[in-house]
């Protein structure tokens, strides 16, 4: 029987169906809507901020690391090659230049695909929507209904916010190519080596055949999986007429781009290390993200000292490591007990000892041979070179200023200035003879201590010049016993910038509390500056992305000695260095600018040092192992183990800067003085005659009585 509907039951039919569409339409913008809530604001579009790769400068204007979480260096869209933008259209999005956010085609092939397929085996992302997930996080990743909508939602906007250029600009700069690399410059410097706009055809085909699954297709640990897919963008390419058939060809033809398998290593790592813990204290004050804000750090660094500096230093690390290796090698037991080698094979160890592989990390606080070395500018503070370990070895522990180790008779210097700036002449004179001291020993307990000389000799009087001529231990001692007291000698190291805990002892005369490099160079670098001490400093000046200055940096000087102490100080160091235990720099290294400067060597040759400056230059040497209880080995001393890369290295750094030989000015305050060679007071006529600087008021005043008529 057949139905008939009347005209009223149509109508009520199609009321039903219209007020159904209504509330499925309602429904659904009110979806939209809701989704719209947490999406980018039109400001948030129009105002882009994306993480930016920090750089850090050297003062030659080398970049010498760069700092990110997402590591993505910016570039214009004029920079990029047209054919890895050719490549990224017809791989990614082909009717980029012809939709308004999403392609209506690939959404419809899509959905075809998916339904015949019965799930989710097909996208229909554009540029414009990749973009959009890209750039806002609050869009998320998953494939969901959900997360499509706001992508297309999101990539309209942007399609009315920007330009097609823009958006391939954006996309361009913003997308990941793997390896934590974000963007078309940062990709192109990780695997090639080289700026974005220096792109072949191939390695923009081998990029953009990343895209769709980075880890999969990454052309250091899949090459043969990259090179598949850097041809199939280029037949994309083909069939699309970016490229014709015989440029297709001759890009296919090359086997294999040359792609870096490992990133390059920053210049300078201990130095940019220090650079970047030293901004991470004042990242909240200057209120910037060194990993996000994309700045520009310019430091004090020279490259080119930074070259010599590395190359002084590992040669003596190398000459230090093969003794080191001669001496355990010919003492079983000692081997033995450093090595292992009850857990170790003995052969092994000796190979990785020798450089022919890399040493166990287990192994190497005890075996390896360490160095650091600091360079500075005595005018401003300004460190132009540092190093903090072996660079074979590369680690975190920056020996220059964060290793403590006693430094011997590098201290020596301290003594002698607390007592020349307490009015004492250089000519004063005090016994090389023994004595009995008090001191704590490690339980806390007193008992007595003996020093002795470094080479076991003794003489009679002895002057302050003579003692840190010849780094005599017992004068040293005596000008703490007889002249001026442990507690003022600490309070000039103090005052000189020496950070750590100096114990005020008699033994403080030997050095025996622990210091950081960095501080002892910078404190010597006041001998030749007048008795001003420069805060040691790395960095210039900061920038934003922009290049708007945020902060710059400037010396912090503060008068630490007199000018007359410091110039007296720096004739003894001269004195040392021209004819005393620093020589071999003049003979041996042929360093002849007028310079001061010391060695310093602990008990059982556990640390060796050589600390010095010219009047452009200060620098400082450490040689050791981690473990202060290994011995670098017998008459390893400073002048032996350390002053070879110092000597080594002023001697290049001043060639190669073109530096000028440069005396040490002498203030008004300090005259030259005729006295008596023997006694040192004022000579009569019978007298041997030397002349000795004395700062004015100081000169002796008492008449010789050894060279008189009986």
């Amino acid at each position: 029987m057949a139905i008939r509907l009347s005209i009223r039951d149509i109508k009520k039919q199609l009321k039903l169906v219209l007020i159904l569409a209504g509330t499925g339409l309602v429904l659904i913008f009110g979806y939209i809507f809701y989704l719209a809530q947490d999406l980018p604001s039109l400001d948030q579009l129009e105002n882009y901020d994306p993480d930016l790769v920090t750089r850090i400068y050297s003062a030659d204007g080398e970049i010498l690391d760069e700092l990110f979480l997402e590591k993505r260096i910016f570039v214009g869209l004029d920079q990029i090659p047209n054919n890895m933008k050719n490549a990224v259209i017809a791989s990614e999005d082909r009717r980029f230049y012809n939709h308004w956010g999403i392609d209506s085609r690939s959404i419809i092939r899509a959905i075809v695909i998916n339904i015949i397929n019965l799930g989710y085996e097909q996208g229909f992302s554009s540029l414009t929507q990749q973009v959009a997930r890209t750039l806002y996080d609050t869009i998320g990743f998953k494939k969901t209904i959900t997360r499509k909508i706001k992508e297309i939602i999101t990539a309209i906007q942007i399609e009315r916010t920007y330009t097609k250029d823009e958006i391939l600009e954006m996309y361009l700069n913003n997308v990941h190519f793997g390896h934590g690399t974000y963007g078309v410059q940062a990709a192109s410097k990780r695997y090639f080596g080289k700026d974005a706009g220096l792109l072949t055809l191939g390695e923009s085909a081998m990029l953009v055949g990343i895209l769709p699954a980075p880890a999969r297709y990454s052309p250091v640990r899949h090459p043969e999986r990259a090179h598949y897919k850097r041809n199939v963008v280029l037949r994309v390419m083909r069939d699309q007429r970016f490229i014709t058939k015989d440029i297709y060809s001759e890009a296919r033809s090359i086997e294999s781009e040359n792609v870096l398998e490992r990133q390059a290593k920053g210049k300078a790592p201990y130095f940019t290390e220090y650079i970047r813990r030293t901004m991470e204290k004042q990242d909240d004050r200057l209120g910037v993200n060194i990993y996000r804000d994309g700045l520009k750090i310019y430091t004090t660094l020279d490259t080119r000292l930074q070259g010599i500096a590395e190359d002084a230093l590992m040669q003596s690390i190398k000459r230090n490591q093969d003794k080191l290796n001669k001496r355990l090698f010919n003492n079983e037991e000692e081997f033995s007990q450093l090595a292992y080698l009850g857990i170790f094979p003995e052969d092994t160890v000796k190979m990785m000892m020798e450089g022919d592989s890399t040493l166990y990390a287990d192994l190497r606080n005890k075996l390896l041979v360490q160095g650091a070395f600091v360079a500075l500018d005595p005018s401003s503070g300004a460190i132009l070179a540092m190093i903090g370990g072996r660079p074979d070895y590369h680690d975190q522990y920056n020996r220059a200023t964060q290793a403590q180790r006693q430094p011997g008779s590098v201290f020596k210097p301290f003594v002698y200035a607390t007592a020349i700036d307490n009015g004492y002449p250089v000519a004063k004179q005090l016994l090389n003879q023994p004595l009995v001291l008090r001191v704590l020993n490690a339980e806390g307990e007193w008992e007595k201590w003996m020093p002795r000389n470094y080479d076991g000799t003794t003489s009679g009087l002895t002057t302050l010049r003579e003692g840190i001529r010849k780094s005599i231990n017992l004068v040293a001692v005596r000008v703490v016993k007889e002249l001026v007291p442990a507690t003022e000698v600490k309070s000039t190291a103090e005052r000189m910038g020496i950070s750590t805990n100096i114990r005020a002892v008699d033994a403080i005369a030997l050095g025996t509390s622990e210091v950081y490099l960095l501080d002892v160079v910078n404190a010597y670098s006041a001998f030749p500056n007048q008795g001003v001490l420069n805060q040691p400093f790395g960095i210039t000046k900061v920038e934003d992305r922009y290049g708007n200055v945020i902060k710059e940096y400037y010396p912090i000087r503060e008068e630490v000695l007199r000018e007359e102490s410091a110039y007296v100080m720096t004739t003894m160091l001269q004195t040392v260095m021209d004819a005393g235990t620093g020589g071999s720099a003049r003979w041996r290294h042929n360093f002849y600018h007028p310079a001061g400067g010391k060695t310093g060597t602990t008990q059982n040759w556990t640390d060796a040092w050589f600390v010095g400056f010219s009047k452009q230059l200060a620098a400082g040497v450490w040689m050791g192992v981690d473990d202060p209880r290994v011995s670098l080995g017998e008459s390893q001393d400073g002048s032996r183990a350390a002053l070879p890369a110092w000597a080594e290295f002023m001697a290049a750094a001043h060639d190669t800067l073109g530096l000028k030989r440069v005396n040490f000015e002498r203030p008004d305050g300090v005259i030259d003085v005729e006295i008596c060679a023997t006694t040192k007071d004022r000579p009569t006529n019978l007298c041997p005659i030397e002349s000795e600087i004395y700062i004015r008021g100081t000169e002796p005043s008492q008449t010789c009585k050894v060279h008189r008529r009986g």
